[in-house]
């Protein structure tokens, strides 16, 4: 997640070299062509760029509000995650006899697994990466029988809950309450998963593109009669805008991808699991993620 800080200039540029390398071509090609052909080739009025232009504008608006759409509803779920995790832990603590504090936390250390399990299999990582201090080898073991490592966790919290009601040590209605907060935790991870699965058709991102390359040959073309050291530059000053915005919308679009504009779900399970070993009264307490110059992981 990107911090309120100055974005550094290579992260931009890095997002668009390779395009920009493209209008810098289209850009001599266009101006030397048209100039060594000029009998051939009729003139081009500046109103078709700037019409196609102003398409592009359009098109570039839906895209982002679409794409900032699914980054916002992905840091919601999020949200809710974080508040529903610390909710699991204080209903246990006051639901639960005292006897059993070492099977709270048995399922807080679980939950905080969750967590880190349910944000590394998004991204794409190995889902049990870095859980070997939250839960038991035999756990370990058995959750990589499971294509849904994350679900699986969740499953083995229910069935500890269950037995607790089954010992008596958790009545009806407790158990209905800590029930619902698995079913938010279960529904956030599912519009988790929704979101990562979902994206953009192919064809969009392939269109928006073409139409920007169609507008920078039509506006060189418009411009073959200016100095190529003025019209190069401003070529790629105006192409750049509209390749910056359509990455940004690409990058949106998938809030889990690993990438600085994501939601941030490590910092936000590290949060957690600060949170859960604080309600636990725990001595090693681990020290939140350090940010990156620009941005949260």
């Amino acid at each position: 997640m990107l911090l309120n800080k100055r974005i550094p200039f290579y992260y931009l540029f890095n997002k668009v070299k390779f395009e920009l390398l493209n209008i810098l071509l289209i850009g001599v090609l266009v101006y030397y062509t048209l100039n060594l052909f000029k009998p051939f080739f009729p003139e081009m009025p500046i109103a078709i760029p700037a019409f196609i232009g102003t398409a592009i504008s359009i098109i570039l608006a839906f895209k982002l509000n679409q794409s900032y759409e699914r980054w916002w509803e992905a840091s919601k779920i999020w949200g809710s995650i974080v508040s529903d995790s610390r909710s699991l832990v204080l209903q246990m603590q006051s639901f639960i006899s005292n006897s059993e504090k070492a099977t709270i936390k048995k399922i807080a250390y679980r939950q905080i697994a969750w967590c880190y399990s349910l944000g590394q299999s998004l991204r794409g990582e190995k889902p049990v990466k870095n859980l070997e201090k939250l839960i038991s080898a035999v756990e370990i073991a058995s959750i990589n029988y499971h294509d849904n490592k994350p679900l699986f966790l969740l499953q083995l919290n229910v069935k500890d809950i269950a037995s607790l009601k089954e010992k008596g040590h958790l009545d009806v209605y407790s158990k209905l309450k800590i029930d619902d907060t698995f079913v938010r935790l279960c529904n956030s991870m599912g519009g988790s998963e929704r979101i990562k699965a979902t994206v953009f058709p192919v064809t969009y991102r392939i269109f928006l593109r073409f139409i920007i390359y169609l507008f920078v040959i039509t506006l060189a073309s418009s411009l073959k009669d200016v100095e190529i050291y003025f019209e190069l530059p401003l070529l790629l000053v105006i192409s750049s805008i509209f390749f910056l915005l359509e990455k940004t919308s690409g990058h949106l679009q998938d809030p889990f991808s690993g990438r600085p504009t994501d939601i941030a779900v490590t910092y936000i399970a590290r949060t957690i699991e600060i949170n859960i070993k604080q309600l636990l009264n725990e001595i090693e307490i681990p020290e939140p993620s350090e940010p990156n110059t620009y941005y949260l992981s």
